[in-house]
């Protein structure tokens, strides 16, 4: 572990590196002999860091989307929020404890932020059902943003889910018609909504509260239609084959912003967000802020009108590849 965190495959050497300085510090304190050596391995640890975290593939990425220690929506409330006022159930079944949401005060700006959590130890996790929403949670996420638009405040909404919840009861229950009816509705809310995924952004589970004027993106988080590892076992019988599914996928901030998908990158530190959380928690706020003070100044008609486009023209033809079936 490397400061409390745990270690990614891809970060072995470097913490190889940093156990070497240490113990050179330990065993020479105050012998000036050895102190060029140490600043020569610590000038190489930093490019090594760089070389590893600048040839990351798809799926280290993913590894580090996936980091245990990675900030969560309810760490990003308590750091961005001056004040929030957190409001439970949707008023037909229960309170899905897998969405917190609520009223809160962001840089003074009044808004409704919701978000999608997955606990961050053994505990909290089975509480809050790993960050997968019921059919509960979206109407629960529907009813805060129209409780929004009645009082004429933003939406901030935060996207950190491996997926809705897939078991039975939830179909029953008609997963697939709340995250259908959110797509529907949120399109046509008359208030600024702003996007932000924070982790896995994965499937309609997260689409069912994606729909918004601006969709901003962590480096190192991941947006898709399906996780790695259910793309590998439909499509080769083989979730072993997740990593060439990761590099198919195109989920990467940077496909994602050529695709016109998402409209923002927000960058991480030196090897994800979990190892400078503040940092994150900074620019994340700087992100809302700037977004709101530009959409706050359109017109609800053009705003709901270009809202509509901009997912609108989402997606392309290959005509040469369609050419070849």
């Amino acid at each position: 572990m490397e400061n409390g965190l745990e270690l990614l495959p891809h970060e072995k050497q470097i913490h190889e590196y940093i156990n070497t300085i240490e113990h050179l510090k330990k065993q020479n304190q105050g012998n000036p002999l050895f102190s060029s050596d140490i600043r020569k391995l610590e000038q190489k640890l930093k490019t090594l860091k760089e070389q590893v975290y600048k040839e990351l593939t798809p799926w280290q990425r993913i590894l580090i989307c996936r980091h245990p220690a990675r900030p969560r929506t309810i760490d990003y409330i308590k750091s961005l929020c001056e004040s929030f006022h957190e409001l439970h159930g949707d008023r037909t079944f229960r309170d899905d404890t897998a969405i917190i949401g609520g009223l809160a005060v962001i840089n003074g700006m009044r808004c409704m932020i919701i978000g999608q959590e997955k606990g961050n130890d053994t505990e909290s996790r089975i509480f809050r059902n790993f960050g997968m929403l019921n059919p509960e949670g979206y109407r629960k996420a529907l009813r805060l943003m129209e409780l929004a638009e009645k009082f004429n405040l933003p939406i901030i909404s935060l996207l950190d889910t491996p997926g809705a919840y897939p078991g039975l009861e939830a179909e029953e229950r008609g997963q697939g018609r709340a995250i259908a009816y959110n797509l529907l509705k949120m399109s046509r809310l008359a208030v600024p909504i702003i996007i932000l995924v924070i982790g896995e952004g994965c499937s309609g589970g997260a689409l069912g509260m994606g729909i918004g004027d601006v969709v901003g993106m962590l480096e190192h988080s991941y947006y898709s239609v399906i996780s790695p590892e259910s793309c590998a076992s439909i499509l080769w019988k083989d979730p072993k084959r997740n990593v060439e599914a990761a590099t198919a996928l195109k989920l990467n901030s940077e496909d994602l912003l050529a695709l016109g998908i998402i409209d923002v990158i927000i960058p991480e530190p030196l090897g994800g967000a979990q190892h400078d959380p503040q940092a994150v928690f900074a620019s994340t706020k700087t992100f809302i802020m700037e977004q709101w003070k530009r959409l706050k100044e359109i017109p609800v008609k053009d705003l709901l009108e270009l809202r509509y486009l901009k997912f609108r023209k989402m997606g392309r033809i290959d005509e040469t590849a369609l050419n070849k079936c």
